[in-house]
């Protein structure tokens, strides 16, 4: 099989892309950390918590829900229980299961990061683009997620806020 060189103006959108994929994450964690004193992961994790019926998430689900392995979770969620943030018990359905419940300082520790994040999502993201850029982005997004999770692994995460 023979390889199909980028042409140049590919090339130029896919060093672009590459710069931002990795520049949002570092700018998007460095302010979670400043201010809220969480890693974007972390942050991650408890606003999936704080969005699930209960604040309750089976592990299991928290993890797909997060892209993340179980062990990464694990790690992650002991960090977050030792700082009283999440709470860890056995699943009453499934006593192999594992739960994570959003304690109420996790959802005040939620509530007090938002602001920031959001404010640093709007001036790093949102308000760089038109109306019209944000719809095209979505879309862009889309034609891409369907290539990366053709089994809808994470549709619901992506898709929640749709109308």
């Amino acid at each position: 099989m023979r390889t199909k060189w980028l042409t140049k103006d590919e090339l130029a959108t896919w060093v672009r892309l590459v710069a931002v994929l990795e520049l949002l994450p570092a700018s998007l964690d460095s302010q979670l950390r400043r201010e809220a004193g969480l890693t974007g992961f972390e942050y991650y994790v408890l606003a999936m918590l704080s969005e699930a019926p209960e604040r309750t998430m089976r592990m299991t689900a928290l993890a797909a829900q997060t892209n993340a392995t179980l062990p990464r979770l694990s790690h992650v969620a002991r960090r977050l229980e030792d700082r009283g943030l999440v709470e860890r018990y056995s699943c009453p359905e499934d006593g192999r299961a594992t739960n994570a419940r959003l304690s109420d300082a996790g959802r005040d520790k939620v509530r007090q990061a938002a602001p920031g994040h959001v404010d640093n999502v709007r001036e790093h993201v949102i308000d760089a683009l038109t109306p019209t850029q944000l719809r095209q982005l979505t879309e862009i997004a889309d034609a891409m997620l369907q290539r990366l999770d053709p089994t809808g692994t994470m549709t619901a995460m992506y898709q929640r806020h749709d109308e």
